[in-house]
């Protein structure tokens, strides 16, 4: 017992200065961290850096330091770095193979950041989804759907997919298409319908809304109507649009044709 009490003594006195040490740096080095990563957003706020790239960055601040801490702090402990490393190393590898779509993620959240498609607020249509980009993760991006649900989309999928951003150019057109009679007056159909464009305040005059013919149908005459309008405002515009050509075609008379069904009476 005794011999085993003189070694523990022994290891207390070579490992207590070590291990205090060690916490010391840990504790210093967080707090360091935490001091470096809000400095560095701050100055890249002063610059006007986007906001989803100082997430980002800080983000990646903040993980290479601490993973720097770590080692420092092992390597405190006694532990040979260049053994540790090696560990590290193997582990990387392997964590690298089983993670391989989290780095494709990672990589993608990458490009996205320096390429910069979309950004924070932005309308976009992308992997069948479309919506207001909420937030742009280093793994994957959050989309809110006009029925208001959040979808979480990969960054590696999106990063390589095919993507429309609404908001971009700051205006969108509407495309929409309405059919009347035959024997209605293409010239007064087509006065009614700009009219009803030009008396709505959200459709911009530039680039000016415009009215065509667009398809002799079976039973129809249909007109392209294309207005345009800021992006916030499509949906009004839009549903706005629609109703309002339904109420001045029917006060004007001019029919909106549809199909009729005919029931033949069989002869008995």
């Amino acid at each position: 017992m005794e011999k085993y009490w003189n070694k523990i003594q022994t290891l207390l006195i070579d490992y207590t200065p070590k291990i205090l040490t060690a916490l010391a740096i840990l504790i210093v080095g967080l707090f360091a961290i935490k001091f470096i990563v809000k400095a560095t957003k701050k100055v890249m706020q002063k610059q006007g850096v986007d906001v989803t790239l100082q997430r980002f960055l800080g983000d990646l601040i903040s993980w290479s330091l601490k993973a720097l801490l770590f080692v420092t702090v092992v390597s405190k402990l006694g532990v040979a770095t260049t053994s540790f490393a090696a560990i590290i190393g193997a582990a990387g590898l392997a964590v690298g193979l089983a993670l391989q779509g989290s780095l494709s993620n990672f990589a993608g959240g990458a490009l996205i950041m320096i390429f910069k498609p979309f950004k924070i607020g932005d309308l976009i249509e992308a992997q069948g989804i479309t919506g207001v980009v909420k937030e742009i993760q280093i793994f994957t991006t959050h989309v809110n759907t006009p029925g208001n649900r959040l979808a979480i989309i990969p960054n590696g999928a999106l990063s390589n997919g095919n993507i429309i951003n609404y908001t971009a150019e700051g205006k969108l057109r509407v495309d929409l298409t309405f059919g009347v009679s035959y024997d209605a007056d293409i010239k007064k159909t087509k006065e009614i319908l700009m009219e009803v464009l030009t008396s709505n305040p959200k459709v911009l005059q530039d680039p000016a809304p415009s009215v065509n013919v667009s398809e002799l149908a079976d039973s129809s005459v249909n007109f392209a109507v294309r207005p345009w309008t800021n992006t916030a405002d499509y949906w009004d515009v839009y549903f706005g649009t629609t109703e309002n050509v339904k109420l001045a075609l029917d006060k004007a008379g001019i029919e909106i044709p549809y199909p009729h069904s005919v029931e033949i009476q069989k002869e008995g």
